[in-house]
Parts: C-alpha cells; structure tokens; sequence
C-alpha cells in the first residue's frame, strides 16, 4: 500500500485499444478518491533472431533527429498513448514511467507500490479468444495489492 495521502493507481499501458480504455478507467477511479496516477509501461531488447538489427541498432527517427534507442522510442510512444489517450492536462496527476523487463513482472512489481493496478483484458500478443491476456491474468495471481481488469468498450 501506498503512504502518501493521495491513493496511487499504477495502470499497465502499452498502446492497445485495452491499455488505453484501462487508462481512461484509471483516470475516472483516481478522480473519484482523490488518486493519482503511474502509467507504466515495460520494454525489452529484442530477442527474435529474425529481427532486424540488434540492441545497438536504434533506427527509429523521431521528427528528423537521431535515430532512438529501443528505451528512448518506447518513452515516446508512451508520453504520445498518454496524451492522445486522456489528453494534455488530465483531471488528476498523471505519471509515465517507462521499467526494462517483461510486462508482467514490472506490474506486479509495481503493485508494491501501488493500491489499485489496471490492466486491460489483451494488449499487444496472445490469441483474440482468450478471456483474459497472459499479462492480466499473471498480474491477477500475483499483484501486492487489488486488480481491475477492465474490458475493451464494444460498438454493439
């Protein structure tokens, strides 16, 4: 739990349509409690022997400067989800942190922190059929604190 006066709420983004309505979910309940709020959202090299270039090889160009690091573009498309997701100035206080390492355990680590963490249905991988997303459903058996897991709005 966490020991400042304003409840935190981390929530995992990583620029699905799931991540960002679990923002927007965030956004609303921290308003509601007086909360604030950590987008947070993991990178890792890349470890597919099919992709092109390695670690070192950042070939990304942002705006006509040089090409970013794997980090530095995941940093960027996290402020750019953030922004476009809630907008320049949220109702609440809005963190972006960007963690190295699986998606799952930067969540669940944290949590630690954290007295709500939310997470959309799926992101980014897996199968459409399954209920809930590798990373939710890990987050769910193993967060420090309470989980919502929030669905993707439908049109119908």
């Amino acid at each position: 739990m966490s020991q400042a006066t304003e409840p935190l709420i981390v929530v995992g983004v990583d620029g699905s349509n799931h991540s960002k309505e679990a923002l927007r979910w965030a956004v609303r309940q921290a308003t509601l409690v007086g909360g604030r709020v950590h987008a947070v959202m993991s990178w890792e090299w890349s470890t597919n022997p099919f992709s092109l270039g390695g670690p070192a090889d950042g070939d990304t160009v942002v705006g006509g400067r040089r090409p970013l690091s794997p980090e530095e573009t995941s940093r960027v498309r996290l402020i750019d989800v953030v922004t476009e997701t809630i907008g320049e100035n949220p109702p609440v206080p809005v963190h972006s942190r960007m963690v190295q390492g699986p998606a799952a355990k930067v969540l669940v680590e944290a949590s630690g922190a954290a007295d709500l963490l939310v997470v959309g249905t799926r992101g980014y991988g897996g199968f459409k059929g399954a209920l809930l997303g590798s990373v939710s459903q890990q987050v769910t058996q193993h967060a420090h604190c309470s989980v919502v897991v929030v669905r993707e709005k439908s049109d119908s």
